[in-house]
């Protein structure tokens, strides 16, 4: 009798000291998840911010580790060797971001950059970009016209072509797609092209310039209205 009561204590007192460590890991946990962190100086390759759902928001990652952008849950399948940051609308979606790069390697140097605007289901509609290539560079805010269909159903197609392991049939795979692929072409640009003047140029809905305004590199003002061919057909001043 005394033998069993004795058990039946030493299991009791186990229970409770089990039960009691289970309840000061959660509240450890809890107190963890509720009070923020605070802290000097983090070293980190990515980032992601995400809804309390677990949806995707926006993403801060060096050039190895950056996201490949995804529209309706299809992701793009190509390497993104850019840093920077990505934004997700509410339905996971890419919709446009900060990225940069730039090197400079045997005297030439090369470097991007942008902060771009994607439209809803669709590619970059607004944004500033710099690019600068063999000693050429342009700077500038820019408009596009995208269409109303879906990215995703271009993402699928050239994630498909990508799959190919014929070179010869991948590259004439892609470059179909390309070929028949809806436009989005740019409407507006404002700003420094890579022959160092400053520009404002309006596009008609087919990426054509129709209107352009200039000063060159030698200071020389000048308004140009052009034709779907590119013709100018009216310049001021007139020489």
């Amino acid at each position: 009798m005394r033998h069993s009561l004795r058990r039946q204590f030493f299991f009791l007192r186990a229970y409770a000291l089990v039960t009691s460590l289970i309840l000061i890991v959660l509240a450890g946990a809890a107190f963890r998840q509720t009070t923020p962190q605070k802290f000097g100086e983090i070293s980190v390759e990515r980032i992601n911010l995400v809804d309390a759902d677990g949806t995707l928001r926006m993403v801060i990652a060096n050039k190895a580790r950056m996201h490949p952008g995804v529209m309706d849950g299809v992701t793009i399948d190509r390497p993104r060797p850019v840093a920077g940051m990505i934004f997700f609308n509410d339905q996971g979606d890419e919709v446009g971001g900060l990225t940069y790069s730039g090197q400079e390697r045997d005297g030439a140097r090369a470097a991007q950059a942008g902060l771009m605007f994607d439209q809803l289901k669709q590619d970059q509609t607004i944004g500033f970009s710099y690019s600068e290539s063999n000693g050429r560079r342009s700077a500038g805010f820019q408009v596009w016209d995208r269409p109303e269909s879906r990215l995703s159903e271009l993402i699928k197609k050239m994630n498909d072509a990508n799959k190919l392991t014929d070179t010869a049939a991948r590259d004439a795979a892609i470059a179909s797609i390309r070929a028949t692929a809806e436009p989005g072409p740019r409407r507006v640009f404002v700003g420094k092209n890579a022959d160092k003047a400053a520009l404002l140029s309006l596009a008609d809905a087919q990426g054509k310039p129709r209107l352009t305004l200039t000063v060159d590199a030698n200071g020389n003002p000048r308004i140009e209205f052009l034709d779907e061919t590119g013709k100018v057909v009216a310049r001021l001043p007139e020489k």
